[in-house]
Protein backbone atom coordinates (compact mmCIF):
# COMPACT_ATOMS: atom_id res chain seq x y z
CA UNK A 1 0.00 0.00 0.00
CA UNK A 2 0.99 3.63 -0.43
CA UNK A 3 -0.06 6.48 1.86
CA UNK A 4 -0.09 10.02 0.55
CA UNK A 5 0.13 12.36 3.52
CA UNK A 6 1.86 15.20 5.31
CA UNK A 7 3.79 14.78 8.54
CA UNK A 8 1.78 17.41 10.43
CA UNK A 9 -1.64 16.40 9.13
CA UNK A 10 -3.67 14.95 11.99
CA UNK A 11 -5.84 13.08 9.47
CA UNK A 12 -2.79 11.39 7.97
CA UNK A 13 -1.50 10.61 11.48
CA UNK A 14 -4.74 8.76 12.23
CA UNK A 15 -4.11 6.43 9.31
CA UNK A 16 -0.46 5.93 10.25
CA UNK A 17 -1.60 4.90 13.75
CA UNK A 18 -4.18 2.47 12.39
CA UNK A 19 -1.63 0.91 10.04
CA UNK A 20 0.89 0.56 12.88
CA UNK A 21 -1.65 -0.97 15.25
CA UNK A 22 -2.49 -3.60 12.69
CA UNK A 23 1.11 -4.25 11.67
CA UNK A 24 0.48 -3.29 8.06
CA UNK A 25 3.39 -1.97 5.99
CA UNK A 26 2.90 1.03 3.76
CA UNK A 27 5.10 3.27 1.63
CA UNK A 28 4.68 6.96 2.39
CA UNK A 29 4.53 9.76 -0.15
CA UNK A 30 4.84 13.34 1.08
CA UNK A 31 2.24 15.88 -0.03
CA UNK A 32 3.49 19.22 1.30
CA UNK A 33 0.38 21.17 2.24
CA UNK A 34 2.21 24.43 2.91
CA UNK A 35 3.73 24.32 -0.56
CA UNK A 36 0.39 23.54 -2.19
CA UNK A 37 1.26 20.04 -3.42
CA UNK A 38 -2.33 19.00 -2.71
CA UNK A 39 -3.55 21.30 -5.50
CA UNK A 40 -1.18 19.96 -8.15
CA UNK A 41 -2.98 18.31 -11.10
CA UNK A 42 -1.14 15.03 -10.52
CA UNK A 43 -2.35 14.81 -6.92
CA UNK A 44 -5.89 15.90 -7.78
CA UNK A 45 -6.08 12.82 -9.99
CA UNK A 46 -5.41 10.79 -6.85
CA UNK A 47 -7.71 12.77 -4.54
CA UNK A 48 -10.04 15.23 -6.30
CA UNK A 49 -10.71 16.93 -2.94
CA UNK A 50 -7.10 18.02 -2.71
CA UNK A 51 -6.80 16.70 0.83
CA UNK A 52 -4.64 14.20 2.68
CA UNK A 53 -4.55 11.37 3.34
CA UNK A 54 -5.12 9.18 0.32
CA UNK A 55 -4.38 5.46 0.45
CA UNK A 56 -3.50 3.38 -2.58
CA UNK A 57 -4.37 -0.24 -1.87
CA UNK A 58 -2.35 -3.27 -2.93
CA UNK A 59 -4.74 -3.62 -5.86
CA UNK A 60 -4.22 -0.03 -7.00
CA UNK A 61 -7.54 1.29 -5.76
CA UNK A 62 -7.53 4.69 -4.06
CA UNK A 63 -9.32 5.52 -0.84
CA UNK A 64 -9.77 8.97 0.67
CA UNK A 65 -11.03 10.33 4.00
CA UNK A 66 -9.27 9.05 7.12
CA UNK A 67 -12.46 7.65 8.67
CA UNK A 68 -13.20 5.55 5.61
CA UNK A 69 -9.59 4.41 5.39
CA UNK A 70 -9.44 3.38 9.05
CA UNK A 71 -12.68 1.42 8.77
CA UNK A 72 -11.39 -0.23 5.59
CA UNK A 73 -8.24 -1.29 7.44
CA UNK A 74 -10.41 -2.65 10.24
CA UNK A 75 -12.23 -4.83 7.73
CA UNK A 76 -9.21 -6.20 5.89
CA UNK A 77 -7.16 -6.79 9.07
CA UNK A 78 -9.41 -7.71 11.96
CA UNK A 79 -6.84 -7.73 14.75
CA UNK A 80 -6.78 -5.61 16.73
CA UNK A 81 -10.29 -4.36 16.11
CA UNK A 82 -10.70 -0.60 16.19
CA UNK A 83 -14.47 -1.03 16.54
CA UNK A 84 -14.93 -3.81 19.08
CA UNK A 85 -17.87 -4.72 21.29
CA UNK A 86 -21.62 -4.70 20.85
CA UNK A 87 -23.51 -2.62 18.30
CA UNK A 88 -24.18 -0.02 21.02
CA UNK A 89 -20.52 0.10 22.08
CA UNK A 90 -19.36 0.47 18.49
CA UNK A 91 -21.84 3.28 17.94
CA UNK A 92 -20.46 5.16 20.95
CA UNK A 93 -16.90 4.74 19.70
CA UNK A 94 -17.92 6.01 16.27
CA UNK A 95 -19.77 8.98 17.76
CA UNK A 96 -16.65 10.07 19.62
CA UNK A 97 -14.42 9.67 16.57
CA UNK A 98 -16.95 11.48 14.38
CA UNK A 99 -17.12 14.37 16.86
CA UNK A 100 -13.45 14.97 16.14
CA UNK A 101 -13.40 14.09 12.45
CA UNK A 102 -16.61 15.87 11.46
CA UNK A 103 -17.11 18.66 13.99
CA UNK A 104 -13.72 19.78 15.33
CA UNK A 105 -11.02 19.12 12.78
CA UNK A 106 -12.75 20.41 9.62
CA UNK A 107 -13.32 23.83 11.23
CA UNK A 108 -9.69 24.32 12.23
CA UNK A 109 -7.81 22.73 9.35
CA UNK A 110 -5.46 24.61 7.05
CA UNK A 111 -7.99 25.17 4.27
CA UNK A 112 -10.52 26.86 6.57
CA UNK A 113 -7.87 28.94 8.33
CA UNK A 114 -6.56 30.16 4.99
CA UNK A 115 -10.08 31.18 3.99
CA UNK A 116 -10.46 33.14 7.20
CA UNK A 117 -7.24 34.99 6.39
CA UNK A 118 -8.47 35.65 2.86
CA UNK A 119 -11.63 37.19 4.33
CA UNK A 120 -9.49 39.64 6.30
CA UNK A 121 -9.05 37.93 9.65
CA UNK A 122 -5.64 38.56 11.17
CA UNK A 123 -3.34 35.85 12.53
CA UNK A 124 -4.46 36.32 16.13
CA UNK A 125 -8.08 36.06 15.11
CA UNK A 126 -7.47 32.93 13.08
CA UNK A 127 -5.70 31.22 15.98
CA UNK A 128 -8.47 32.28 18.36
CA UNK A 129 -11.01 30.69 16.02
CA UNK A 130 -9.05 27.43 16.03
CA UNK A 131 -8.67 27.43 19.83
CA UNK A 132 -12.37 28.05 20.40
CA UNK A 133 -13.36 25.37 17.90
CA UNK A 134 -11.14 22.78 19.56
CA UNK A 135 -12.10 23.75 23.12
CA UNK A 136 -15.83 23.61 22.44
CA UNK A 137 -15.47 20.25 20.76
CA UNK A 138 -13.33 18.84 23.53
CA UNK A 139 -15.89 19.91 26.12
CA UNK A 140 -18.32 17.60 24.35
CA UNK A 141 -15.76 14.81 23.94
CA UNK A 142 -14.97 14.87 27.66
CA UNK A 143 -18.68 14.51 28.40
CA UNK A 144 -18.99 11.61 25.94
CA UNK A 145 -16.46 9.67 28.02
CA UNK A 146 -18.28 10.18 31.30
CA UNK A 147 -18.69 6.82 33.01
CA UNK A 148 -16.39 5.04 30.56
CA UNK A 149 -13.57 3.04 32.13
CA UNK A 150 -9.96 3.70 31.16
CA UNK A 151 -7.15 3.70 30.54
CA UNK A 152 -8.15 4.38 26.93
CA UNK A 153 -11.24 6.23 25.76
CA UNK A 154 -13.49 3.18 25.97
CA UNK A 155 -11.89 0.77 28.37
CA UNK A 156 -8.81 -1.39 28.22
CA UNK A 157 -8.55 -1.66 24.43
CA UNK A 158 -7.41 0.97 21.94
CA UNK A 159 -10.26 1.88 19.62
CA UNK A 160 -11.03 4.24 16.76
CA UNK A 161 -11.78 6.89 19.38
CA UNK A 162 -8.17 6.86 20.60
CA UNK A 163 -6.83 6.88 17.04
CA UNK A 164 -8.67 10.15 16.46
CA UNK A 165 -8.14 11.70 19.89
CA UNK A 166 -4.34 11.71 20.03
CA UNK A 167 -3.71 13.67 16.79
CA UNK A 168 -6.38 16.19 17.77
CA UNK A 169 -4.71 16.70 21.16
CA UNK A 170 -1.52 17.54 19.26
CA UNK A 171 -3.49 20.07 17.21
CA UNK A 172 -4.78 21.61 20.43
CA UNK A 173 -1.26 22.11 21.72
CA UNK A 174 -0.11 23.58 18.42
CA UNK A 175 -2.80 26.26 18.67
CA UNK A 176 -2.12 26.94 22.34
CA UNK A 177 -5.31 25.44 23.75
CA UNK A 178 -5.29 25.06 27.53
CA UNK A 179 -5.82 21.34 28.06
CA UNK A 180 -8.37 21.25 30.86
CA UNK A 181 -9.91 17.83 30.15
CA UNK A 182 -8.56 15.20 32.57
CA UNK A 183 -10.24 12.21 30.95
CA UNK A 184 -8.95 13.11 27.48
CA UNK A 185 -5.50 13.74 28.90
CA UNK A 186 -5.38 10.37 30.66
CA UNK A 187 -6.42 8.51 27.52
CA UNK A 188 -3.77 10.35 25.51
CA UNK A 189 -1.05 9.47 28.02
CA UNK A 190 -2.03 5.80 27.89
CA UNK A 191 -1.98 5.83 24.10
CA UNK A 192 1.41 7.50 23.82
CA UNK A 193 2.91 4.63 25.81
CA UNK A 194 1.97 2.37 22.88
CA UNK A 195 4.50 2.07 20.08
CA UNK A 196 1.89 2.56 17.35
CA UNK A 197 1.31 6.11 18.58
CA UNK A 198 4.90 7.01 19.40
CA UNK A 199 6.57 5.84 16.17
CA UNK A 200 3.95 7.53 14.00
CA UNK A 201 4.32 10.92 15.75
CA UNK A 202 4.68 13.79 13.26
CA UNK A 203 8.11 14.77 14.58
CA UNK A 204 9.48 11.33 13.68
CA UNK A 205 8.28 11.23 10.07
CA UNK A 206 10.79 11.37 7.24
CA UNK A 207 9.24 14.57 5.83
CA UNK A 208 9.13 16.38 9.19
CA UNK A 209 10.42 19.95 9.25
Amino acid sequence: MKLHGYFRSSAAWRVRIALALKGLSCDQVAVHLRHGDQRAPAYLKINPQGLVPALETDDGDILTQSLAICEYLDEIQAEPLLLPGTALERARIRAFAYAIACEIHPLQNLRVLNRLKALGQDEDGVKAWARETIATGFDACEALLEGQAGPYCFGGQITLADVFLVPQMANARRFGVELRWPRLHDAEVACLDHEAFSVTHPDLQWDAE
